[in-house]
């Protein structure tokens, strides 16, 4: 697949893989695909803030805000700024894997430097979509947008709302670029994401994207999750990703399986639907979405007062 040919992106040649980057940052734990809360339509800044502290002070591994979970689709790029230039502000450290990525490669690349000077660590980004590309289209996509920042890149994979799977072979080739340093897989294929655990470089991590295979996942190799749950309970799933991390599964057996109707039912209407109505009935936010997403129709809330109460959690 690696072809050697030259792809031009806004007058820079990202053709060749950087062999003098170093990875840098390792993956591990969990990591919040962060909601982006508004209020009478417009992204509201404070309620984004105290969700962002919530997160650390629950002893969060790492925030990913700007991805799916964050309808960054309907942000305008002014939100977009202002969200990571507050999310890295607090951080607390913790690593900023900001979402990005379109279905065009010239697109992509700008978006990032758009992004870079407002503190990212790496960027998560998603197989290009709706184009239903090869693999070799996406390995080529990828070594380029790869070539174009010196920033650790985190692959996306969730063909459930792409179009079009990143195969196991594709992304171990692209695990040998060097500032590629993880994949998010979302495809629900174990048998796929087992054999990129099994195969995988020294310094590359797997993470789980679906709360309910962070435990099998990691079981068997993963290194942590990118979560949606952790909007709701970081707490929770903090302890989930590190009692697997210390190889303690009666502890994570025990969180699972509470936690399981929650999984389950977070995606029970498309995300983030579910878990913001769940973080309105806590009193975190306001249930707002923005078009073409509305908020959970009524068995939606209703389903969620109950997992709620089931779980004993009220804020």
């Amino acid at each position: 697949m690696n072809s050697g040919k030259s792809y031009l992106v806004n007058g820079y040649a990202g053709s060749g893989i950087r062999r003098n980057v170093m990875r840098k940052l390792r993956l591990s734990g969990c990591g919040t695909a962060l909601i982006t809360p508004f209020r009478n339509g417009a992204v509201d800044y404070d309620t984004y803030i105290r969700l962002l502290k919530r997160q650390t002070a629950a002893g969060i591994h790492f925030l990913v805000p700007l991805g799916t979970t964050g309808e960054t689709p309907c942000l305008e790029l002014s939100e977009r700024l202002k969200i990571l230039e507050l999310t890295r502000e607090y951080s607390e450290g913790k690593p900023v894997i900001v979402g990005g990525g379109t279905n065009s490669l010239a697109q992509t690349v700008a978006g990032m430097k758009q992004l870079d000077n407002y503190g990212p660590d790496a960027y998560l980004i998603v197989v290009p979509y709706y184009n239903k590309p090869t693999q070799t289209g996406l390995y080529e996509y990828f070594k380029a947008v790869a070539g174009a920042t010196d920033k650790g890149i985190v692959l996306y994979n969730v063909p459930g709302r792409t179009g079009a799977n990143l195969k196991a072979e594709t992304t171990l080739k692209l695990a040998e670029i060097p500032n590629i340093i993880a994949v998010k897989e979302a495809s629900g294929n174990y048998s796929q994401i087992s054999e990129i655990i099994r195969n995988a470089p020294e310094g590359f991590s797997v993470l789980s994207g679906n709360d309910e295979e962070t435990l099998p996942l990691m079981s068997t190799g993963a290194q942590g999750v990118v979560s949606v749950v952790s909007n709701l309970l970081p707490a929770e799933m903090v302890q989930l990703s590190e009692a697997l991390l210390k190889n303690d599964m009666d502890t994570a057996r025990k969180i699972h399986h509470r936690l399981s109707p929650f999984f389950r039912n977070c995606f029970v209407e498309s995300n983030p639907i579910p878990v913001k109505a769940a973080m309105a009935l806590c009193g975190l936010i306001e249930n707002s979405l923005r078009l073409p997403l509305t908020p959970a129709s009524e068995s939606t809330v209703d389903l969620m007062k109950r997992t709620l109460s089931e779980l004993n959690i009220n804020n």
